[in-house]
C-alpha cells in the first residue's frame, strides 16, 4: 500500500474482542496472557493490531482464530477507544468487538489448548490497560439490548425451560426476577415454542422444554420490543 502521507504521525490501530460465554448458568468471559513484549503474560481481552491489508472485522476473526482456535463467531462492533493515554505503550486506538456463543457448541479444550482461559464474570481478574472498562460497556450494551432485543439465542441449549432462560437474563442484569412476572411477560411475546418433554436433571417434577421460534426471534430482533420487566 502507498504512503502519500509522509508527514503523518504514526498511530497504531488494534481490535480487542470481547467474548461472552454461557455456561452451565454462568455467563463467562473470555481472557489470555498477553504474547507482545508489552505487558507480556499480563491478562488480557483477545486481541491485535489491524494489519495494512484487513478491516476491522477481518482482524477481530483472524485474531479470534490464531489465539483461541474459535472460528465463525458472529461479532458486533462495540466502540472505538481513543482516549490519548489509553496505552502507554503507543500511541493506539482500539476497536471494540463483542460476541455472545454458547459454550457448548465449542470445545473447551481447543481454547485452552490455545492459551486461552473463561473466567466468570463475577470473579474476573485485572486486565490490562482499559480492558476492564471495555469489558463494562460490552454488559451495559448487553443489559440494553436485552430490554428491547430477544437474546439466548445465542448462549442457550437449543431446547431450554423457562427458569433457565430467566437465569440468563438474571446473570446479565445482575438481579433476581419475578418468576411469575418473567414467564407471563415471556410467554405473552409467543417467542417460543412449547416441547412436549421435561428436564428432571434439578427436580423429579421437571420443567417443560421449549425452543426459540427462529422466524419470530429474527422479527423481534429487527423490530425490537419493550421488555417492561426491566427499567
Amino acid at each position: 500500500m502507498t504512503n502519500r502521507y509522509d508527514n503523518g504521525e504514526k498511530i497504531y490501530v488494534a481490535v480487542d474482542c470481547i467474548i461472552f460465554g454461557f455456561d452451565e448458568g454462568v455467563l463467562k468471559l473470555l481472557v489470555f496472557k498477553r504474547l507482545v513484549n508489552y505487558l507480556k503474560d499480563e491478562l488480557s481481552l483477545i486481541g491485535s493490531f489491524i494489519k495494512p491489508d484487513e478491516n476491522a472485522n477481518e482482524a477481530a476473526r483472524r485474531v479470534l482464530k490464531e489465539i483461541t482456535g474459535l472460528e465463525n463467531i458472529f461479532m458486533e462492533e462495540l466502540k472505538t477507544y481513543t482516549d490519548v493515554d489509553r496505552d502507554s505503550g503507543a500511541r493506539c486506538i482500539s476497536i471494540a468487538q463483542y460476541s455472545l456463543i454458547r459454550l457448548e457448541d465449542y470445545d473447551k479444550q481447543l481454547v485452552k489448548k490455545h492459551g486461552a482461559q473463561w473466567f466468570e464474570i463475577n470473579d474476573l481478574p485485572k486486565l490490562v490497560l482499559d480492558h476492564d472498562v471495555m469489558v463494562q460497556d460490552a454488559l451495559t450494551r448487553l443489559r440494553n439490548k436485552s430490554k428491547f432485543y430477544p437474546i439466548g439465542i445465542e448462549l442457550l441449549p437449543k431446547q431450554f425451560t423457562i427458569p433457565q432462560l430467566q437465569n440468563l437474563y438474571e446473570v446479565i442484569h445482575q438481579k433476581k426476577l419475578d418468576s411469575r412476572n418473567f414467564r407471563k411477560k415471556l410467554l405473552s411475546l409467543n417467542l417460543l415454542i412449547a416441547l412436549n418433554k421435561k428436564d428432571k436433571s434439578s427436580s423429579k417434577k421437571g420443567a417443560f422444554l421449549y425452543k426459540f421460534d427462529y422466524k419470530k426471534y429474527k422479527k423481534l430482533e429487527e423490530n425490537g420490543f419493550n421488555f417492561s420487566l426491566f427499567k
